[in-house]
């Protein structure tokens, strides 16, 4: 298998995408990017008021993460990105015209996940919105997927081994 140039890591919110990506990206000595930070403030508002964004809420922020992706890339430096892409649309956007950016998918249940969400402080994704979250969800076919029950340094190991090894 070739080496990644990046990771794209994915799910729904509380998969633990920020969690993994930073560690994943601190243990290669990569670049971390959170979805999150790229939002304009009219996306977090709606979210804050429990509105899901639609496909032109999110037009142009995937277009602006897509910039980053592609930015760090030409920089000669490897980015790790924590995003949602639920959808396939969303990841081709993502990743349009870059090779070599494999996706790591943190699959979950309903069941597993809201108590993760529950115990967030501060964050403004709102719990109702995890429903809709996973109605959206379009699991991805050409992925890494790692069960988000595993213990941090497991899903690291396995990342690791399956990619650099």
């Amino acid at each position: 298998m070739i080496q990644p140039t990046g990771f794209l890591v994915m799910g729904v919110s509380g998969s633990g995408k920020t969690t993994l990506g930073k560690a994943l990206a601190q243990k290669l000595g990569w670049d971390y990017f959170d979805a999150d930070d790229f939002h304009a403030p009219e996306n977090v508002a709606k979210m804050r008021a429990g509105i899901p964004l639609d496909d032109s809420d999110r037009a142009p922020w995937l277009a602006a993460l897509h910039e980053q992706l592609l930015a760090t890339l030409n920089a000669g430096r490897h980015p790790v990105l924590g995003c949602s892409a639920l959808k396939e649309k969303y990841r081709a956007q993502l990743l349009e015209d870059m090779h070599g950016i494999s996706v790591i998918y943190l699959k979950g249940s309903y069941e597993q996940i809201w108590p993760r969400m529950s115990a967030r402080q501060g964050h403004y994704m709102k719990l109702e919105m995890l429903k809709s979250q996973f109605e959206a969800l379009e699991e991805p076919q050409d992925s890494f997927a790692i069960d988000v029950s595993l213990p941090m340094e497991e899903m690291i190991d396995k990342i690791i081994k399956r990619y650099f090894s």
